[in-house]
């Protein structure tokens, strides 16, 4: 039998840290003893090992186990990655078994794209709602493109706040559901101009690049710092969260 890469938070407990991290074991705690947690997903500290091994590339049984447990998810939750009329959004966060805060920031909403965002407008009239889908969609972008993508942040901060001072806008509350669409615009056109292609719209694609991310920081200047700092084995490797947007 092939080694179990990725643990639903009900198949963990908080004996498992080591496997799961400890934010994971947590989760998975939490869930045994009934707490009402978004639902998700653990993949494991020895999947990051493996990463590395494998050539800091996510092999096809880890790949495999991910969706396998994206589908288990959505079975869960009664909604489904990409899905027009109830999509599913997730969060990823890093979690590594000994608590390396700032190691990685986390990534909210992902799942959002062109065609969820359009459809969750058209479901709901409310001018208020679409601006709130909006600014949900071009926070998920700067987001996924800065910790993910490795896209300066300064590059983003540029375009919204020139899009601000056009608008004779003092707030960020004050730019409109318009004012907003045009800068998820232009965020993908400078993402595509930096990186040479589209921003990615397919939410597993989003979900193993950000998968990837989390493994990477593992191995960045700040977290080899601070494990030496605290004496903290590089071999751990660090697990990665994948829950349910609330």
């Amino acid at each position: 039998m092939s080694k179990k890469y990725v643990y639903q938070f009900s198949e963990g407990n908080a004996s498992m840290r080591n496997l799961l991290g400890g934010k994971g074991a947590n989760l998975a705690e939490m869930t045994k003893i009934g707490l009402p947690v978004p639902q998700g997903f653990t993949i494991s500290t020895e999947a990051c090992t493996q990463y590395y091994e494998d050539g800091r590339r996510i092999n096809d049984e880890i790949q495999a186990e991910i969706m396998e447990n994206i589908i288990k998810m959505e079975e869960v939750t009664g909604k489904k990655f990409g899905d027009k009329e109830n999509p599913l959004l997730v969060s990823v966060r890093s979690g590594a078994r000994a608590s390396m805060p700032g190691m990685m920031d986390t990534i909210l909403n992902l799942g959002l794209n062109d065609e969820v965002v359009a459809a969750m407008i058209a479901g709901n009239p409310d001018p208020n709602f679409e601006r709130f889908v909006y600014d949900s969609y071009r926070r998920f972008i700067q987001m996924f493109s800065d910790v993910v993508m490795e896209v300066e942040k300064a590059k983003f901060d540029e375009i919204f706040d020139g899009a601000k001072k056009k608008y004779n806008c003092e707030l960020d509350t004050d730019l409109t559901a318009d004012n907003l669409k045009e800068i998820v615009e232009a965020y993908k056109a400078m993402f595509k101009q930096v990186k040479g292609f589209d921003f990615p719209q397919e939410p597993m694609t989003q979900l193993l690049e950000a998968v990837k991310a989390v493994f990477r920081s593992w191995d960045n200047p700040r977290a080899n710092v601070y494990r030496r700092d605290n004496d903290i084995p590089y071999s751990w490797g660090t697990a990665v969260n994948v829950q349910s947007m609330a």
